[in-house]
């Protein structure tokens, strides 16, 4: 137990996919908070919320309660790892499934991911955080669209910026 959370629950949060979204949202795991609540990017401090409408990737500010709401915009989520949950130091390597998620890629074919912090794409590429880039990657045409935003996590405060998401925003509405 961690928390009061049980870091053996097979899932942490539900996927919310379905074929063809414009974009789905990756990040590296559940969030404690988001565990005990079953909400993505749930905690108070997280500004997934305000910056994806302040940059005008949704019409209103979304409460994390709402997130099912966002597959009728074409959003979706998920996470790489599934069963992990906490901060990204604390996520145990082995629950990182990252052949799991290029899976859920092939299968649901969105045409934009947006991993919603250079930690989750460090993991996703196999490359260390700092030669990951923000915004939007180098085209594999395997995949679909990528962009690396910024963490939202209160805990990444210092590395915060709104305009990658605003790239994001701009890109999906073309």
């Amino acid at each position: 137990m961690f928390r009061g959370v049980d870091l053996h629950q097979a899932d942490r949060l539900p996927d919310q996919l379905r074929p063809n979204l414009r974009l789905v949202f990756v990040g590296t795991a559940a969030s404690t908070r988001s565990a005990e609540l079953g909400h993505y990017y749930a905690h108070p401090g997280n500004r997934f919320w305000r910056a994806i409408y302040e940059a005008g990737i949704t019409p209103r500010r979304y409460q994390p309660s709402e997130f099912a709401a966002l597959i009728e915009l074409g959003i979706g989520f998920t996470d790489l790892s599934k069963s992990g949950a906490g901060m990204d130091h604390q996520i145990a390597a082995g629950t990182i499934d990252v052949p799991g998620f290029r899976a859920k890629i092939e299968k649901y074919r969105p045409r934009t991911i947006a991993f919603t912090s250079k930690k989750a794409a460090s993991l996703f590429y196999g490359r260390p955080s700092a030669a990951i880039a923000l915004g939007r990657q180098p085209r594999d045409a395997t995949l679909p669209e990528i962009f690396v935003l910024p963490s939202p996590s209160g805990a990444a405060s210092g590395h915060w910026t709104i305009e990658p998401w605003r790239e994001l925003a701009a890109w999906i509405a073309a």
